[in-house]
This record gives structure tokens, sequence and C-alpha cells, in this order.
């Protein structure tokens, strides 16, 4: 019989695909499926990104390009963070990958080995675990906590720290909680990080141009004493509703550009050629359409803030980015991942239990508010029916 490597016992998965899957079952089968499980926006790419894809196929560029990216891409990118971080960032420090896992991936296993420690955030997005313990380190999660609108303490996260740490991942704004780090905490952090020069930072920040109530998008990259151990994480997929076309970037110090490079080389070779002269599309064309998307992401936020706040048993902090609320909802006597499954199969509404994302999301769920308002509706309306009739029987 074959036998994998041990570490593949390691390797965990993302709820949400699950769910979708699932939900798709049940669609087939004639159920009316509301789905606020999935994290992408339910708008199209704009034309203009599209039409630069195929006239890129159309110019014949259809062969290899360099594993970091095309220069213009790089270029373009650069100027897309002086405009929106006010950093002038150099091209060469620009990689250019498949989808923002893939920086990840490339981050955590560079600095992952067994006897390391790598702190991530709790409840967090669910491939940074999962590759930390692939990768052989020890996980360290760092709690976000409700009363602090799922932020954290800089001073705890830094009394984390040990010898052993290599890496800190953040990510603001976050998936699953919707929660932005305040500039005063990161202020403390990055001043208590420089007694720890060992450990690097990976900054996600997929969702830097999704904030809400005049709220400032805080870069990582914008403190210069970080710059020689900053991973910076961003890319197309949320901003542009380009989640299929899988193209993502990173900016990595000096230091660790070739190391980058060397894994993109060996892991997919280069980024398909016609999505990059998409990316340069989105970054130097109109951005009406992320305003207007961004727009419509605050109307739903709303609804369904209000409208989880007005279900016994159910509480809901604002979230001040991303497109998810993520209520406690201890109140209604179902674990999370009990009250997923029964809003589902009962239901019909498609949810994500908050245990998928950590074990700090035990008593919470993550809905996806990148559904129309309509959708939005009627699935609180289901829901509040669902644990209404849940409780009388019970």
């Amino acid at each position: 019989m074959i036998q994998p490597a041990h570490r593949m016992s390691q390797l965990g998965t993302e709820t949400a695909f699950e769910v979708l899957a699932r939900a798709e079952v049940l669609a087939r089968e004639g159920r009316d499926i509301i789905n606020l499980g999935i994290g992408q926006p339910d708008f199209k790419t704009p034309p203009h990104i599209v039409e630069a894809a195929v006239k890129a196929l159309h110019d014949g560029h259809h062969g290899y390009t360099p594993s970091p990216g095309i220069p213009a891409l790089r270029e373009a990118v650069c100027r897309d963070i002086e405009q929106y971080r006010g950093v002038a960032v150099s091209p060469d420090r620009i990689v250019v990958v498949p989808g923002g896992k893939v920086t990840m991936f490339f981050a955590i296993m560079m600095f992952g080995e067994p006897e390391a420690e790598i702190l991530y955030p709790n409840p967090g997005f669910p491939i940074y675990e999962s590759v930390i313990k692939f990768s052989g380190a020890t996980p360290v999660p760092i709690p976000l906590l409700e009363d602090r609108d799922f932020s954290f303490d800089a001073e705890a996260v830094l009394d984390l720290i040990t010898p052993q740490t290599r890496l800190l991942i953040l990510n603001s704004p976050a998936n699953p909680t919707g929660g932005t780090i305040p500039r005063e905490t990161i202020d403390t952090l990055v001043a208590g990080l420089g007694h720890h020069p060992q450990v690097a930072v990976l900054s996600d920040e997929i969702y830097s141009r999704m904030t809400y109530d005049g709220r400032e998008h805080v870069s990582l990259l914008t403190y210069p004493e970080l710059e020689d151990r900053l991973i910076l994480l961003d890319g197309w997929s949320k901003t542009y509703a380009m989640t299929g076309w899988r193209l993502g970037y990173a900016v990595w110090p000096e230091s660790l550009t070739e190391g980058a490079t060397r894994l993109a080389i060996n892991c997919h070779s280069c980024v398909n050629s016609a999505a990059q002269y998409a990316g340069i599309a989105a970054l130097d064309g109109p951005q009406d359409s992320v305003g207007e998307m961004v727009a419509a992401f605050d109307e739903r936020r709303g609804v369904i803030v209000d409208g989880l706040n007005a279900i016994h048993g159910v509480s809901c902090r604002t979230p001040g980015g991303a497109f998810y609320a993520f209520p406690n909802v201890t109140g209604t006597g179902m674990s999370a991942r009990e009250l997923q499954s029964g809003l589902l199969e009962e239901a019909g509404i498609a949810t994500i239990a908050g245990t998928s994302f950590g074990a700090y999301g035990e008593g919470y769920l993550r809905f996806s508010y990148a559904n129309s308002v309509d959708n939005i509706r009627l699935a609180l309306e289901r829901m509040s029916e669902f644990l209404s009739e849940t409780t009388a029987t019970g």
C-alpha cells in the first residue's frame, strides 16, 4: 500500500468550499438555497478588465512570462501601492502569484520548520493554521476578541513571542470577523517588535480597499522599521471581483525576493499571461466599480447587522471592513457547527461555523454579505423562523 508523507495528515482545508459543494447538491435537488457562505463578491469583473485579457490573447501573449510577473504589471502594482498606501516600492520586490494563498504558502514554508513557532490570528483564515502545521512549525494563536471588535491587545501578542518565533501573521480587514486593527494597536505592536528582530511579519491586506465608516486602512508597509522583514499580501480577487482569475501579489523584503521567486519557479513557473494584462487594466483603469461595489457592501452590512441583532439569541458587532459579519450565536443554545448544519439543511441558508476558522470561533457564525439585500433579508427571516421553531420543539 502506498504511504504518503505524514505531514499530509496535518493539511486542513477551507470549509467554505465544502459548504458551497453541499449547497450546490441541495440546489440541484430543487431546494432554494441562499448562499451567505462563500467569500467572494457577487459582482462581475468590470468589462474593461475582461477586454484587456481578451486583447492580450489576440495580441499573442500566450507564452511563459518572468516568474515574478511581467515588468509592466509589477510597475503598475508599485504605482497602486504609492497611490493607496503612500509608499514607494521597487518593482524588483514584487512577486506576482496565482492568488493570495500562494503568498501565504510561500511565507509560511519559508519560515516554518520543526521547533519553530508561527503566530496567527484565531479566528482567522483557516489556511494559516493548516499550512503552519504542514510546515512542521507550531501554530500559536492570537485570540481575536469580540469585546475589542475582533482586534487584539498588542502587549498580549508581544508576550506570545519566544526565541522560537519566526513569523507573525496579521490580517486587517479580517476574514472571518470583518474586524480592523486600530492604528494605535499597530503602533504599539510595531514598537514592541523592535525587541524581536528575528520575527518576520506577513501582513494579509487583501481587503485593504474595503473599509467603512471613514476608517483608514493602516498598512504595515507604511512602517519603515519593518521594511527588512515585512511581507505584504494583496491582490485583485476581492477589490476587482476577480476571484476566479487567480491573481495576487506580494511585496517581499529585498533579502527574501530571490527565495520567493525560486519558490514560484518550482511551484507554478509563472502566472497566466493574459490574466497579468488584465491586472494592469484593473490597477491603471477606472476605479468607479470599486467604489460602487464597496458602497453596495456597506448598505448590505447595515441590513445584515441590524437583522442579526433583531434575532433572539444572536448578537452582532458592526464589522469595520471586508464583507463578513461574525455574530455571536451562543444565546441560541446550539454549537456553531450544529447551527451551520441546521440553517443549511432545514432553512436553506449557507453559512460557515466559526470553528472553521479556529478554536476561538466557537459560538460564532460567519455570514458573507456578498449577496443581494433581498436575499439577505429573506435569509434573516428564515433564520429567525428556524430558531423559533427549534426553541419551541426543544
